[in-house]
């Protein structure tokens, strides 16, 4: 009888000790995905950046500032502390210097209509324009002094929406220009989207694709480095398509973007022609 009920106690023991032997395992798993999770996301300008909620505004202090050290670490720190997309690093005073000569009040112009390839609002577009100046100054505080925030300077944003106006009068004669040697590069358009009419080169702009492979962020072969391109171009252009449609080593599917697979073949095809 008592060799019965030692060997009960012993099995349940044994059952009790590999519940919790699984409990630690999970738990050990999730530990590391939470350590491997990204800080942040990185989103141009012509994507879809969703639509994911604005971090909490109101700081530790309890008070009615904005936390804008939070929603930089939450929406910008991807590209302005990696450089990514020619993104100024925060900190950075050289990269940062005839930035912040423009003013304050054109920083934050800058960042919450976009510019370049950075989007309005930096792809999120739940962030108030309090929000956004928040942040903004949290980005420059290291390389200029801040004027006092929700200071409503009207003249400063006067300014800055006449250098706005100056610079989308600018870029409309240069797309004016650009369109008036269109004919011109046809034939060189077409050679490099494969034949599908398509503008390969401007679709790796705006699809995302330039932010990684410009500068090589993350692995990425560089466009125009043949011998980066070399083994890819020996598995042949169909699986370089594959490639991309499924997404590939931290590559997601698409490059993140929402192109079609026209699109996508069109991109494909003007990095080979780049590297043939």
């Amino acid at each position: 009888m008592k060799s019965k009920l030692i060997m009960s106690g012993l099995a349940a023991l044994g059952v009790m000790a590999g519940t919790s032997g699984a409990y630690a395992q999970d738990a050990a798993r999730d530990a590391i995905a939470e350590r491997l999770a990204p800080v942040g996301q990185l989103c141009l300008q012509g994507q879809d950046c969703g639509t994911a909620a604005a971090p909490a505004a109101a700081s530790s202090g309890g008070g009615d500032e904005v936390d804008g050290e939070g929603i930089y670490n939450n929406v910008c720190m991807a590209c302005h502390e990696t450089g990514a997309a020619g993104a100024p690093i925060r900190g950075d005073e050289a990269a940062w210097a005839e930035r912040t000569e423009q003013g304050f009040a054109t920083l934050l112009e800058h960042s919450i209509n976009g510019i370049g390839a950075m989007p309005a609002r930096g792809g999120n577009p739940n962030l108030s324009d309090e929000e956004m100046e928040a942040a903004t100054a949290y980005m420059v505080e290291p390389v200029m002094d801040v004027p006092e925030l929700g200071g409503g300077d009207e003249e400063a944003a006067a300014e800055a929406t006449e250098e706005s106006a100056s610079d989308d009068m600018a870029a409309a004669e240069e797309t004016s220009a650009d369109e008036g040697t269109a004919d011109a590069a046809a034939s060189e358009e077409e050679a490099s989207s494969g034949g599908s009419g398509l503008d390969g080169e401007a679709l790796y702009a705006s699809a995302g694709c330039v932010a990684c492979h410009a500068a090589g962020v993350a692995g990425a072969p560089l466009i125009g480095d043949a011998d980066a391109w070399a083994p890819r171009l020996e598995q042949g252009v169909d699986a370089l398509y594959e490639s991309v449609f499924n997404g590939k080593g931290v590559m997601p599917p698409r490059g993140g973007s929402s192109a079609s697979d026209e699109e996508i073949m069109a991109v494909v095809d003007y990095m080979v022609s780049e590297v043939q």
